[in-house]
């Protein structure tokens, strides 16, 4: 399960609309209710794919024509934020910067999904994304955010590299273990034919020894 952050922002409004003595401020105010947004916590890529950020959101209004998504990014050096999309009444792409050209709306409205693809991913890319969601009346809300973590793609031939180092490695190391047990066996029957030739010199002793003694001695005249 994908953990969910987010933090608050307070949007400011000014106080000719909504004067600061509550009881002339309007109902509508009152019954304004702070809008969820869920993300993932962290999404792991890889270098020269595309990521889809997901970016989802609750509100106790029904959606409004009004409705305003704006994403942002701060690289890992917490440099300036960086806008990467927006959308008010229709998509609408950066005019500058990183995201230009690779930044595309994979959202849909009716179903509170304001999701965007990032494409070629690319190390700088690391950082974290920010979706805010303003659902009017909601003027109050919640800001979605997941980090990214771009990681370099390992090419074929480091795959195969490595594949042969491991599959040598395991060879040797049955050559080995095999070599050990055979050395082990031989070992183990020379001894034992030692022992039995042992046996054999002992018992043809004894044999010996128990035939002299069962010689009979001649008698002197």
């Amino acid at each position: 399960m994908k953990a969910e952050a987010a933090v608050v922002v307070v949007i400011s409004l000014p106080t000719a609309i909504f004067p600061s003595d509550p009881s002339v401020r309007p109902a509508a105010l009152w019954l304004a209710a702070a809008v969820e947004v869920h993300t993932a916590k962290e999404v792991f890529a890889v270098n020269g794919t595309n990521q889809r950020l997901k970016c989802t959101f609750s509100s106790s209004s029904p959606v409004s024509q009004d409705l305003i998504v704006t994403w942002n990014f701060q690289p890992e050096d917490l440099s300036s934020h960086e806008q990467v999309f927006h959308y008010q009444k229709g998509p609408c792409k950066p005019p500058a910067g990183r995201f230009k050209e690779r930044v595309t709306w994979d959202g849909n409205i009716e179903r509170n999904d304001v999701s965007i693809i990032i494409w070629n991913l690319q190390p700088s890319d690391n950082g974290t994304f920010t979706c805010q969601v303003i659902n009017f009346p909601d003027v109050h809300g919640t800001i979605g955010e997941v980090r990214l973590r771009v990681v370099h793609k390992v090419s074929f031939s480091e795959i195969h590299f490595l594949a042969v180092a491991i599959g040598s490695a395991s060879v040797l190391m049955i050559i080995v273990v095999a070599a050990v047990i055979i050395c082990r066996q031989r070992r183990r029957k020379a001894r034992d034919k030692r022992m039995e030739v042992a046996d054999a010199e002992l018992k043809e002793k004894e044999s010996l020894k128990m035939s002299e003694e069962k010689e009979p001695i001649p008698l002197e005249d």
